[in-house]
């Protein structure tokens, strides 16, 4: 193995650098990975690290090679987690599934779930293999909620109830904080911060391109990404102190899918992705826009075939459907994308849900370069 990498390492890394050499390098490291952590979980029940005085195989580690401390307890809960994910363990040790979705499936792991996880693990890993790493994450939440709703709802109110923000004033005057939201909360800031914050980068792009006469970079605006965030924030105050009493206060849009084709059915989440608990509905049910889109042969939303943009209940529909963008290397959110004509328009393509696609700006752009889904 030494011979191996040695030979790895003095090669000119352009003679890797073709696509097929990239993914088996990966694969590569993913069965180096396995080896590690079973050698870790191995070396831990040997105990050969006791006599030396470590408190335990991961500070040991940690020490002799210099690692951080919470990099050689991963590697021990890993290398003990495939003890009990076996078809995980294998496909690991395969380089068919990384370290990240063998963890993912240990922390799913809980004494409420280890019998449907024995039951189930087998069709998770196919998944695994099958899906993106986030849509993967997201099915697995969904089997959670299924294999232990109790659970499911008990992390919800845990998670919620961590919720804090700190902020004070220091001795220079200025104030210093952090926070931590649950997950509709921080949707809901984080996606309002976004629009202000992208609204002040147009307007300092603005300003920077009548100063300069031409397009600026980046380090020649007149607020760094930072700052911009942060007057967005105080933005975000000033218009909340001039609401006018009585307004309608923003909630979050939550999609409820109907019928819609997934691991196991059930969709209900942020419009952004973010899985939701059942429960975590309730508080918000006054607020919130809910949509309940059904998905089943002969139910359909349309606007006219004949119109030349996709607008309405037809985009939403294609935006529920496709999720992120389609091009097979991109996970752009909908909301951030366009919605495509497969055959274009100007060919007698119609606009319908079956001719559409959401492609984000960048690819949609490139969409005369690559040929329709399918082909």
């Amino acid at each position: 193995m030494r011979l191996a990498l040695d030979e790895l390492v003095g090669a000119d890394p352009f003679s890797y650098s073709d696509a097929h050499s990239v993914i088996d390098l990966e694969c590569q490291l993913s069965r180096l990975s396995a080896v590690v952590s079973m050698a870790m979980a191995a070396f831990a029940t040997a105990g050969e690290w006791a006599p030396e005085g470590a408190k335990s195989a991961p500070s040991w580690v940690a020490m002799r090679c210099r690692l951080p401390l919470s990099v050689a307890r991963g590697q021990l809960r890993r290398g003990r987690a495939m003890e009990n994910l076996p078809v995980a363990a294998q496909a690991l040790c395969e380089g068919a599934i990384s370290p990240a979705h063998l963890d993912a499936l240990a922390r799913a792991t809980t004494p409420a779930t280890e019998g449907s996880m024995a039951r189930d693990e087998a069709l998770l890993v196919e998944t695994a293999k099958a899906l993106s790493f986030s849509s993967f994450t997201r099915s697995l939440a969904y089997w959670g909620q299924l294999a232990d709703p109790d659970g499911s709802e008990s992390a919800h109110a845990a998670r919620l109830a961590r919720r804090d923000v700190y902020l004070t004033e220091s001795l220079d005057g200025m104030f210093v904080g952090q926070m931590t939201l649950d997950p509709v909360g921080g949707t809901m800031v984080a996606n309002e911060l976004a629009r202000l914050e992208r609204s002040l980068f147009e307007s300092d792009w603005a300003e920077a391109k009548a100063r300069l006469g031409r397009d600026p970079k980046i380090h020649e605006l007149a607020r760094t990404g930072a700052q911009r965030r942060a007057d967005a924030l105080v933005e975000m105050a000033t218009r909340s102190a001039s609401v006018p009493e009585g307004s309608r206060r923003p909630g979050p849009l939550i999609s409820v899918l109907v019928g819609y084709e997934t691991l196991h059915g059930r969709i209900c989440e942020l419009a952004g992705g973010t899985v939701l608990t059942p429960g975590a509905l309730v508080p918000w049910l006054d607020e919130a826009l809910i949509e309940r889109a059904v998905f089943s042969p002969g139910t359909r939303v349309e606007v006219g075939a004949r119109t030349r943009l996709f607008s309405g209940a037809t985009r939403r529909a294609i935006e529920l459907r496709d999720r992120v963008c389609t091009h097979p290397f991109c996970e752009v959110p909908a909301e951030q994308c366009q919605v495509d004509h497969i055959i274009p328009a100007a060919q007698g393509g119609p606009t319908t849900q079956e001719n559409g696609r959401l492609l984000c700006g960048f690819h949609n752009r490139l969409r005369n370069g690559r040929p329709p889904p399918g082909d």
